[in-house]
């Protein structure tokens, strides 16, 4: 089940929905309906819920109503009390690949094999020097960093894979590091132990609906 703390930075909710930054935050300062998380350095952090919140109103946007009406839709939803279904973004094209740069070889195993039955092609790395010679090699569409690789040096691999393309990077721990990853260029942070359709969920968003497309411009909170 998914965590009710936020593990998407909004840089990356910018990316999956196509919506600028800058129009995400309007919408919470004028319908206070989608109010992100704030983590220790200010930055909007959002829950799976929220992210499935802001697609809907994305959705009804497309379909040619107000932010206002769509808004007021939202409200209206959530008083039915409807559960938010499963992300609505189709599987990915075929084999795309992620990396896994996780030295606890149980956390790479179960990372590869939640992946693979997806559909993922996987690289797995067992240390940061490896990590970084795979992303080179293999140019992975999305990375996965456990925090602690090699000692505890993941946030500096994550600086440096981010500095090198622009894939979406996804962080985890058996500690509570989301601020650190977020401050490293993480888009979103998952606490171990992962939970397989949590972390495939998270990958698809990632790599969902505009997750491959450069942000927009609108704000530096991301």
């Amino acid at each position: 089940m998914a965590s009710a703390r936020g593990i998407y930075s909004i840089g990356a909710v910018s990316r999956m929905l196509g919506v600028s930054q800058s129009a995400i935050r309007s919408w919470e300062d004028r319908y206070g309906l989608i109010v992100a998380e704030r983590n220790e350095g200010g930055r909007r952090i959002y829950t799976r819920e929220q992210l499935e919140q802001l697609r809907f109103v994305k959705e009804r946007l497309d379909e040619g109503l107000s932010a206002a009406d769509a808004h007021r839709l939202l409200a209206d939803r959530e008083l039915d009390v409807q559960p938010i279904v499963e992300p609505r973004t189709p599987n990915p094209p075929a084999r795309l690949l992620v990396l896994v740069a996780d030295s606890d070889r149980y956390g790479a195993e179960l990372s590869d094999v939640s992946l693979r039955g997806e559909g993922f092609d996987v690289a797995v790395a067992m240390s940061a020097a490896e990590a970084e010679e795979k992303f080179a090699s293999h140019k992975p569409a999305l990375s996965i960093v456990e925090l602690m690789i090699s000692g505890g040096v993941g946030r500096e691999l994550c600086e440096r894979l981010k500095r090198r393309g622009g894939a979406p990077l996804l962080c985890v721990s058996s500690l509570d590091l989301r601020e650190q990853a977020l401050a490293a260029g993480a888009d979103a942070f998952l606490k171990k132990p992962l939970e397989p359709r949590q972390l495939v969920s998270t990958v698809r968003d990632l790599l969902g609906r505009g997750g491959l497309t450069p942000a927009r411009p609108g704000g530096a909170d991301a």
